[in-house]
């Protein structure tokens, strides 16, 4: 049994020698072939004849052998001198993609494939290609192109005679002196056929009409109809909306269940609080009439369409002076004027005449320095330098050179600027639809 086990064990040894050994004659002639392949294909190349030596190189591409990646680098110079010629570009692509989806891909094909896509005005590409090896990679290289690319944009033909603040995805929009709401790119939602119209949240917005206050849905069906005789409104946000009646502020929700709480002035929620005046001060309260900050200020600073909190700040005034409250707390830093924060990024902010940015400690991270800034929306912020509006990155570096007259805040990779045709909306092409 033993001598039957020792020649069982023999033999073993022997067969995986013997595979071992064809395997290795195999892989050698696999590669040898290969390079045959490709020693073929330059010389054709040699002599200009592309369109012949692509059929050799994806063979030879096709290869499980010590040769591939030299194949496929010598394939996309082929590809690419036949660019001119119906498919070679998809195919050019998708070898790139091939490359890119490779666990151990590096930073260069990465490059080449967005630099590529930049040449053919393909940006949108580019910017996503750049994105995935930035964090496959975080090749230094990778994140200066893509800073040197991501600000691209478009101008829509859509204009109107004047467009507020975006509110997420949607932004309240006039024209002919009527109201309606745009998606954040500017294309119309809701016609512009009212005479006032909150902002659009949850899944309607509250407008008024010939003296009747309703609020209609994303198709402008009326869905909701307030019955009390109000004489205006605030903006929509947190269900909870600002009525005007009998010459008080009160709070409403979508369905306007109107609350008892009456103040004299009350702006927009946003993040559960609102700048509320009572008594001749301002102060901010929350949902269930908490006051955050209590209503002993000159003012409470908001933005346009009435927010004040955002990342845990509020600014509040007395007199020439702006203090910055972090989760109630006044802190130790005082300006001469502030934007709100919004929900990421700086606050502009105020000092010696010039405006700078600060972090939600209240930290300066840009210098004071632009005639006029609104505080970042997504990673930019429009600012002032002379009579002109652009915008700058998170590092400060101006991106979109000034060149309007006004502008707003970016959401939704959208922003409204003023041009000559009146307000339109300019759109990162990263974020286009």
């Amino acid at each position: 049994m033993k001598l039957y086990s020792r020649i069982l064990i023999g033999a073993g040894c022997v067969l995986l020698l013997l595979i071992s050994w064809m395997i290795a004659i195999n892989s050698e002639s696999a590669s040898e072939k290969q390079l045959a392949l490709i020693r073929q294909a330059t010389e054709l190349v040699n002599d200009g004849i592309y369109i012949r030596a692509v059929p050799l190189l994806e063979e030879a591409a096709g290869m499980n052998a010590a040769h591939t990646l030299m194949a496929e680098e010598e394939l996309k110079k082929a590809y690419l001198m036949l660019l001119g010629n119906r498919g070679f570009g998809r195919r050019y692509t998708g070898l790139l993609e091939k490359q890119m989806n490779r666990r151990d891909a590096g930073s260069d094909v990465f490059t080449e494939a967005a630099n590529y896509y930049l040449g053919i005005s393909r940006i949108t590409e580019a910017l996503t290609v750049l994105k995935t090896g930035i964090e496959r990679t975080g090749c230094i290289d990778l994140i200066t192109l893509y800073e040197n690319n991501r600000y691209s944009y478009e101008t829509s033909r859509t204009s109107y005679d004047y467009v507020a603040a975006i509110f997420g995805t949607t932004v309240q929009v006039q024209a002919e002196g009527l109201w309606g709401i745009a998606r954040s790119d500017g294309i119309t939602i809701i016609p512009c056929q009212y005479d006032k119209i909150s902002t659009f949240s949850g899944d309607r917005a509250v407008v008024m009409k010939d003296g009747e206050i309703f609020a209609v849905d994303r198709n402008n069906n009326r869905v909701a109809f307030l019955r009390e005789n109000a004489v205006s409104i605030g903006n929509l946000a947190d269900n909870r909306i600002p009525l005007l009646i009998d010459g008080n502020w009160l709070r409403a929700t979508g369905e306007f269940t109107i609350g008892t709480a009456a103040f004299e002035q009350i702006g927009m929620y946003s993040g559960g609080y609102a700048a509320a005046k009572m008594g001749g001060g301002w102060g901010v309260v929350d949902l269930g009439l908490q006051w955050l900050i209590p209503p002993e200020y000159d003012a409470v600073i908001m933005d346009e369409l009435g927010r004040c909190y955002a990342q845990g700040v509020v600014f509040a005034r007395i007199g020439n002076e702006v203090f910055m409250f972090i989760d109630g707390q006044r802190t130790g830093a005082i300006f001469e004027d502030a934007r709100p924060f919004s929900d990421d990024g700086y606050a502009a902010v105020k000092r010696n005449g010039k405006w700078g940015f600060v972090d939600a400690n209240g930290v300066e991270v840009i210098g004071f320095v632009f005639d006029d800034a609104l505080s970042f929306g997504q990673h930019l912020a429009a600012v002032r330098i002379g009579e002109y509006w652009g915008y700058i990155s998170r590092y400060g570096h101006v991106v979109i050179a000034p060149s309007f007259p006004e502008a707003k805040s970016f959401s939704n990779g959208s922003a409204p600027v003023r041009t000559e045709r009146g307000w339109q909306f300019i759109t990162l092409l990263e974020y286009k639809r």
